[in-house]
């Protein structure tokens, strides 16, 4: 029981530390739980698993109606948006991480792979069931994994969800081969 209220608490904290950043300001500085160091062709547009609305009019908001993290990857003119659920140890510790710059990948006409400069923390954060859209966290690579291909992938307690994104695989692709700035936008 305590774990769970020291967990929502530092998520609040999270939350309002990231409503008070000046403009222009990256969340290199916004403190969350501590982190300790473990040690082909397809579809044109990618939908995300269960879409969060997103722009100026209506927010991306978690489960609680706070406005959930929105992390940007950058490469040239090319970004990609992705709504973090900060539901698990491990989305949180990605998100303490940032501004950061990571290569990203093609990997078997199923995802597009970034490898990370740490492993993340994972305990406490559940498997997942990934679908078309996701972000995911692969435990036994220690990368991030953008799905665009989920056919014939099940659960996995080794991939842990961060969250979703809306992006075509042509800006995915854009993306590959590049050192990609990853960010935190709010």
């Amino acid at each position: 029981m305590r774990r769970m209220i020291v967990t929502a608490g530092s998520l609040a904290l999270l939350m309002a530390m990231a409503g008070c950043a000046a403009p222009g300001e990256t969340g290199s500085t916004i403190p969350v739980t501590p982190a300790a160091t473990a040690s082909g062709s397809a579809a044109t547009s990618i939908p995300a698993a269960s879409p969060a609305p997103s722009g100026p009019e209506s927010p991306a908001a978690d489960v609680e109606g706070r406005q959930a993290p929105v992390v940007r990857f950058t490469s040239g003119e090319t970004s990609v948006e992705v709504t973090i659920k900060p539901d698990n140890p491990t989305a949180r510790d990605f998100l303490s991480m940032l501004p950061i710059t990571v290569p990203i990948e093609e990997f078997a006409g199923r995802e597009k792979l970034a490898d990370l400069p740490r492993e993340l923390v994972t305990e406490g954060s559940p498997g997942s069931d990934p679908t078309d859209g996701d972000l995911i966290y692969f435990i036994p690579w220690g990368n991030l994994g953008f799905y665009y291909n989920t056919d014939g992938i099940g659960y996995s307690e080794q991939t842990i969800h961060l969250g979703t994104y809306e992006a075509t695989l042509e800006q995915l692709d854009r993306l590959e081969g590049n050192n990609v700035t990853v960010e935190l936008v709010n």
